[in-house]
């Protein structure tokens, strides 16, 4: 991928629609947070694993961010109905809006997020697994990952490993594919492949809403809420693929990587 761009100065007008924006997505955001962790008190002790409630209220929060920054937002196909996993490409911290505004579905996520200031919270309160590389803890992270498919819940996760300039799909490292296999799930489980494709805002760079190597949040999500005008972002739900069609995890891995890769433009299937 190329080099990071270098961040502009942002202009006096800017800083107002950071303010107004910002301001506007900060109620939102929290105020959600705060709602969902009420619910949450008396959901948890009736319905355990179980969320019937809680993810309407992450949806309706992340649905309403795109009205807030002005952002265009649109879905072709259909989510999938049976039990199972969701996989997309990767290009910013907004797939996290992006990937809830339609789909109930839970992040897989690695442990550091946990610990972040802001999006750690929001990540924990909303069910998001985390998962540590360290082997030792291989089997009790396949436990969680069986435990909550067998629940219902649709997990997220990104096989590429890491976000790009949104212009590329990076191979599929197919690590995580391999819990779908174990006797309890294969026969049950349904993977589901998303493309997510960004659009830069008229005369801005292509990779705009891009937020990838050692770009700092901060500074990434100020450029987005003082730009004067937005883009948009496409959502593409494939079919379903059902894990015993697939003889091992690198041919599903692999399977879904070429799908995902097909719905990006013509320019960007690198």
């Amino acid at each position: 991928m190329p080099p990071e761009p270098t961040p502009e100065p942002i202009p006096p007008m800017g800083w107002v629609r950071v303010a107004l924006r910002g301001g506007a997505l900060a109620i939102l955001v929290f105020g959600g947070l705060l709602i969902l962790l009420l619910v949450r008190v008396f959901e948890r002790p009736i319905y355990g694993l179980r969320r019937p409630v809680t993810p309407h209220v992450t949806q309706f929060v992340c649905r309403n961010a795109f009205r807030v920054l002005g952002m265009g937002f649109a879905t072709q196909g259909q989510w999938m109905k049976q039990r199972g996993a969701v996989v997309a490409n990767h290009s910013s911290w907004l797939d996290i809006f992006t990937l809830n505004a339609r789909k109930r579905i839970y992040f897989v996520s690695k442990s550091e997020v946990a610990g972040w200031p802001g999006i750690g919270w929001l990540a924990r309160a909303t069910g998001t697994v985390f998962i540590n590389r360290d082997p030792k803890e291989a089997r009790a992270q396949k436990q969680i990952f069986e435990d909550r498919l067998l629940a219902g819940h649709k997990l997220l996760f990104f096989p590429e490993g890491t976000s790009t300039d949104g212009m590329v799909v990076l191979p599929f490292k197919s690590t995580l594919f391999q819990a779908f296999f174990s006797d309890h799930l294969r026969h049950e489980m349904h993977i589901q492949p998303v493309t997510v494709v960004y659009h830069a805002p008229d005369a801005a760079d292509d990779r705009f809403y891009g937020w990838w190597g050692e770009m700092d949040f901060g500074s990434h999500l100020l450029k987005v809420l003082a730009a004067p005008r937005q883009g948009k972002v496409d959502v593409i739900y494939h079919d379903p693929v059902a894990v015993d069609d697939f003889p091992n995890r690198k041919t599903l891995a692999a399977h879904v990587e070429a799908t995902v890769r097909s719905g990006m433009p013509n320019d960007r299937q690198g």
